[in-house]
């Protein structure tokens, strides 16, 4: 008997299934249709904020079906506590590429070495043609003196990519709100971080 040594197959992509299993009901399956995980703050202290962007390909074009999940602290700067995970998920919308989450204004966390990051949200991308999610974070930008002394940002080089991930403040609808377009690919690539 011969035996033939098979090939590796190459790394999947997240494909245009990662909705039906992840968030069904943006997918149209009428299941977990209660579920509102873009909705993070409950019952959480804090200020109350809105954050959103669109999502935008090398080309100039919206992606239309990422998904995309946040991690954050509470407005005190802890993890896990009191009711609020800090982990919301939700996708783009499918003909704009708009995202939006509701949350509480994260406060500022320390750092592995004891410096102190600016108030900020982690955000995780997953899509097709991407073999593992990007990551990338939003800053506030009316934090400018935090903004100034974080680790994070101080990494990302110049001040024009740090600005990548700096999200413009705005009223959305009586609340602060927050816009962060995030650029996958081109001149106005957002700086993703690997974490």
């Amino acid at each position: 008997m011969i035996f033939q040594r098979l090939k590796e197959t190459p790394s999947q992509t997240a494909g245009p299934y990662v909705h039906l299993g992840t968030v069904p009901s943006a997918a149209g399956l009428e299941i977990r249709t209660q579920e509102n995980p873009h909705i993070l703050q409950g019952d959480a202290d804090g200020t109350r904020i809105r954050i959103e962007g669109l999502l935008i390909d090398g080309a100039g074009q919206p992606v239309t079906d990422a998904m995309m999940e946040i991690w954050q602290a509470d407005s005190k700067g802890r993890y896990g506590q009191d009711g609020f995970f800090g982990w919301g998920r939700t996708v783009t919308d499918w003909t704009t590429g708009r995202w939006w989450f509701e949350t509480v204004k994260p406060g500022p966390v320390p750092y592995r070495d004891g410096r102190t990051e600016a108030p900020h949200i982690d955000i995780l991308i997953f899509s097709r043609g991407i073999n593992i999610h990007l990551h990338t974070r939003l800053y506030f930008a009316d934090e400018a003196e935090a903004n100034a002394d974080d680790p994070v940002l101080k990494a990302a080089g110049a001040p024009w990519l740090q600005e990548t991930m700096i999200a413009g403040r705005f009223d959305a609808d009586g609340m602060p709100g927050y816009r962060l377009d995030i650029h996958l690919q081109g001149e106005k690539e957002t700086v993703f971080l690997d974490m």
